[in-house]
């Protein structure tokens, strides 16, 4: 299969002082038990993985729970974790097949066996949350076990499903611990990965001890680590100079992350290329200001994205003109080649056309206290604004309440970050766009189901490129999302601690059994 792997642009470490010598990389012993802190602003929606399907709360469960297959850094393949093999069932991508490893035991004692593989699988369908990942698995149609044998039949031929099978999406929980049509409460985590969660504060901490049970792909599970949440990028950055965290990641404000320098000897800096991006959604359903396409398409020649990403993020984002982000097989600039530069006449035009009056009203939403939101939407309110064509009022919301208030279809537009799921452009697609997609626009076509399903056949992803071209073009064209940007990936690491090149790579994984005390 061609690589589609998040490209690594560069990795910048600093070492505490010259003429470190070898001894010192090691751990020294008095160390190993203490914990290493690390700071963000990325929320947990909920601890059971059938309950939330955002950046935050798959960083956790990547860590406490374990799926059947994972990602190494930089791998565009997954391999075996829970598992001790998978593969598809004969050549017609519909019938794939896991084992499990001997001897994966839960927190009770009691042994995993496939039946809570197939449990775990039914329940997030079963439960179909509505900020959940069960959109994830529109092409499962069964799954039976077996003993250590799980199997999974597909609707139709989807050779991205293993990919599908290593995300937070394919996390197994105990069946006796969890209930199996209804969401679990309270902070327990009963799951096989490598840490266990031993005390959680909901917003605030999350304490995570290296799981002497774990048997999977890793060698090591870690140290000990306390990860903790900042309300938002200002937070972060002040815990950071304060020293009350040894690694900072997602999100310092931009300021801070454009001021960055491999030359300071008290920190560590690790800078690179990322598959995340983020869009602005518009709602097009029959209620919402924006239903009428030409409204659409008149935002979308409207928007300055050169402006948004050396004001807002001072330079330390790329503008981005498609659904695909740059380094990912099938990526276009449909947007560019559609909407070249800002043209109000076109845009005045095209709300002409619609019959509309001007200035069009809408709201914009956004998530409070993650990264520049809140700027950025000021930012394309002013754009919008200083045309005459549209007015905009904007509101933050509380992570949560805004994911339920998107899901709900009760905002015009919003503002979303996406982490990729896996390294493949499928899961810029139906995740996205798709009918019934998690984004939640409303936004339905049948041309661009019929891609999505069709790209999903082949097993050479690069063989699935047309597809994905039409796909954006059609998407350009549509204007159920304008995308943004594409972002880098920061972590900050003080002197004493090594490993934060390799924490994040712009997927689902948050790999905390990375970091080291040096």
């Amino acid at each position: 299969m061609r690589s589609v792997r998040t490209r690594i642009i560069a990795t910048l470490v600093v070492l505490a002082a010259a003429g470190v010598g070898g001894w010192q990389l090691l751990p020294r012993q008095q160390d190993t038990e203490k914990r290493i802190t690390v700071g963000t602003t990325d929320a947990v929606t909920a601890l059971d993985p059938a309950g939330a399907y955002d950046a935050g709360s798959w960083a956790l469960y990547s860590n406490v729970f374990q799926s059947l297959l994972t990602f190494e850094p930089g791998a565009a393949q997954p391999v075996p974790d829970a598992a001790r093999d998978c593969a598809f069932d004969g050549t017609d991508l519909k019938t794939y097949s896991c084992t499990l490893r001997a001897g994966l035991t839960f927190p009770s004692g009691r042994a995993m066996t496939a039946e809570d593989v197939k449990f775990s699988f039914d329940r997030v369908r079963a439960i179909n949350a509505d900020v959940g990942p069960s959109s994830l698995l529109s092409t499962l149609k069964s799954v039976t076990a077996d003993g250590l044998k799980v199997t999974f039949r597909l609707s139709s031929p989807d050779a991205t499903f293993p990919f599908k099978v290593a995300t937070g999406a394919g996390s197994i929980v105990d069946r006796e611990k969890y209930p199996r049509n209804a969401l679990r409460t309270g902070t327990s985590v009963d799951g096989t990965g490598p840490y266990a969660l031993t005390s959680y504060s909901k917003g605030q901490k999350a304490v995570l001890t290296p799981n002497s049970r774990y048997k999977g792909d890793l060698k090591d599970t870690g140290r000990p680590v306390e990860l903790r949440y900042y309300a938002d990028a200002k937070a972060l950055h002040r815990a950071w100079e304060d020293k009350a965290i040894d690694v900072a990641t997602r999100q310092l404000p931009p300021t801070t992350l454009s001021k960055l320098s491999a030359s300071d000897p008290d920190q560590r800096v690790s800078e690179s290329d990322s598959s995340e991006t983020r869009n602005l959604y518009l709602n097009t359903r029959a209620s919402s200001p924006l239903h009428d396409t030409r409204i659409r398409q008149a935002i979308a020649w409207l928007i300055n994205r050169e402006q948004l990403a050396a004001t807002v993020y001072e330079g330390t984002v790329d503008p981005l003109y498609s659904l695909i982000p740059t380094g990912i097989t099938g990526h276009t600039t449909s947007f560019f080649d559609a909407y070249p530069k800002q043209d109000v006449d076109k845009a005045r035009s095209l709300l002409d056309q619609a019959g509309v009056s001007t200035p069009v009203a809408f709201t914009y939403g956004y998530a409070q206290g993650r990264g520049a939101a809140g700027p950025e939407a000021e930012d394309i309110k002013k754009q919008l604004e200083a045309t005459g064509l549209f007015k905009v009022t904007v509101k933050g919301y509380e992570w949560t309440d805004f994911q339920k208030r998107w899901s709900g279809g009760k905002l015009d537009a919003y503002a979303v970050g996406w982490v990729a799921d896996y390294p493949d452009p499928d899961t810029f697609g139906g995740p996205l766009v798709g009918t019934g997609s998690t984004m939640n626009t409303g936004y339905s076509d049948k041309g661009v189901d019929r891609l999505v399903r069709s790209s999903q056949q082949y097993a050479d992803r690069g063989d699935a490129t047309a597809d994905f071209r039409t796909l954006q073009a059609d998407i350009a064209r549509d204007v159920p999302v304008i995308p943004l940007w594409q972002g880098k990936e920061y972590v900050l690491s003080s002197e004493a601690v090594g490993g934060g090149q390799y924490l994040s790579d712009g997927t689902g994984i948050f790999r905390l059994w990375s970091l080291d005390w040096i």
